[in-house]
């Protein structure tokens, strides 16, 4: 049986972006059903499949699998290629994961994801710029220890999917992360999955008022490429 996995908006879900990245980088089959996000709280309607009222979900028959590092850990069981092969790139990336899934609070209430919109950001605030640097600081580590071109070494892994909703956030408000991050942005927004999860998002005419309200409360909007 196939899995489904119950994912949101393209232009705003980052947690969504994570699993999805990640099994079509790595061929894994599944069948996409989107919830957008459709009310100022989707909670009710979402607990009709997720038990946190949140995307996304994975089902495997009538197993449900919840939040984007559970889901990860469960595909790692069944699939290859989720985890370097190297025992010390693993561990690394394992980690960074860890910090991305719990941390970096600055950058996500400050830079909300959205695909399609070019924003001139305020003027940073410190946990902001901890945060970025703090990224900066990462990427550039993973990409010296273990040769790259992918942050774990040379395969695309869960460390960039799960960093695949800062690389749109670097685009989108014109985050310093210095070259060898800018580098690795470039390549993962030229990743197949990558181009089809932004294809998906510039074509969407869903528009959610929490998330518009919170990307217009963080700077200028100088472009918008979404369909209307």
């Amino acid at each position: 049986m196939a899995y489904t996995l119950i994912t949101a908006n393209r232009n705003y879900s980052s947690w969504s972006l994570r699993p999805w990245a990640l099994m079509k980088a790595l061929d894994i089959p599944f069948d996409d059903r989107i919830e957008p996000f459709l009310k100022p709280s989707n909670y009710e309607d979402f607990r009709a499949f997720s038990p946190t009222g949140q995307v996304p979900v994975l089902i495997d028959g009538e197993r449900t699998v919840w939040d984007t590092l559970g889901i990860v850990m469960y595909l790692a069981d069944r699939h290859k290629g989720v985890w370097p092969r190297d025992e010390a790139a693993r561990a690394w990336a394992q980690c960074a994961v860890a910090e991305m899934h719990s941390g970096f609070a600055a950058l996500r209430n400050a830079c909300g994801m959205c695909v399609g919109i070019r924003i001139e950001l305020k003027p940073m605030s410190d946990a902001l710029k901890r945060d970025v640097d703090r990224i900066a600081e990462l990427w550039a580590e993973g990409i010296a220890r273990f040769g790259g071109p992918w942050l774990a070494g040379p395969a695309f892994s869960a460390v960039d999917a799960f960093f695949a909703p800062v690389a749109f956030r670097v685009r989108s408000y014109g985050l310093c992360v210095g070259n060898v991050g800018s580098a690795w942005v470039d390549q993962l927004l030229s990743h197949p999955a990558i181009r089809a999860w932004e294809a998906a998002a510039l074509a969407e005419t869903w528009r959610d008022g929490p998330h518009e309200a919170d990307i217009l409360a963080s700077g200028t909007v100088v472009a918008d490429y979404r369909a209307t």
